[in-house]
């Protein structure tokens, strides 16, 4: 039961998914679709996913599911990865949407445009990027303060959506430098079972 993972090897978006597949010791292969030469627009590709986004995970019996955050609940269920409880299950999910309404769209977003597009954000926005990045990490460093993990006492799949933009931040220009709880959260998420970074590949 093989899985097959689209995705892009410098996207945190597709890291979600990858380190997922691995510590959870499932089965997968990793297929490259480099979105920056239009790879993710093709008619192939979207037929897949209508959407043209990567990541993209094909499941062992052939259907496809889109959206990074929704392949981790997908396999996170039923494992360690996201608790039983109803109310911590809940948390996982509010630290999740936070991801994507109030982490990614600013701190990602400035990694692409500095790190991969070697260019300034639009000139509409650099201002609000920032403001709303640091937000987003003050936000996280006092829920840091308050418990070790996101869900509170165990490691869950919203660390990892938190995460995997948060560990490159820098390439943003983002400092961490004035939040330690940050700063100590990720050297323990880097030290859970089966963990990788970014640049790994089975």
């Amino acid at each position: 039961m093989t899985y097959r993972l689209y995705h892009m090897q410098s996207s945190g978006n597709c890291w979600k998914p990858r380190v997922a597949l691995h510590q959870l010791g499932l089965d997968f292969e990793l297929v490259d679709v480099d979105i920056m030469k239009g790879e993710s627009r093709t008619e192939a590709f979207m037929a897949r996913n209508p959407n043209g986004r990567v990541p993209l995970l094909e499941l062992p019996d052939g259907r496809f599911l889109a959206e990074s955050n929704a392949m981790l609940a997908y396999l996170a269920e039923g494992t360690d990865l996201i608790p039983a409880d109803r109310y911590a299950r809940a948390l996982v999910f509010q630290w999740m949407f936070f991801e994507q309404y109030s982490h990614e769209p600013y701190i990602a977003v400035a990694r692409y445009w500095r790190h991969l597009e070697g260019k300034e954000p639009p000139e509409a926005v650099p201002g609000q990027i920032e403001d709303r990045g640091y937000a987003a990490l003050g936000v996280m460093e006092q829920r840091l303060a308050e418990a070790p993990f996101f869900a509170g006492d165990i490691y869950s799949i919203a660390d990892i959506a938190l995460y995997a933009y948060t560990h490159v931040a820098h390439e943003g220009g983002f400092s961490l430098e004035d939040f330690p709880n940050i700063r100590a959260w990720l050297a323990r998420t880097a030290t859970t079972p089966r963990f990788v970074g970014m640049d790994w590949r089975p």
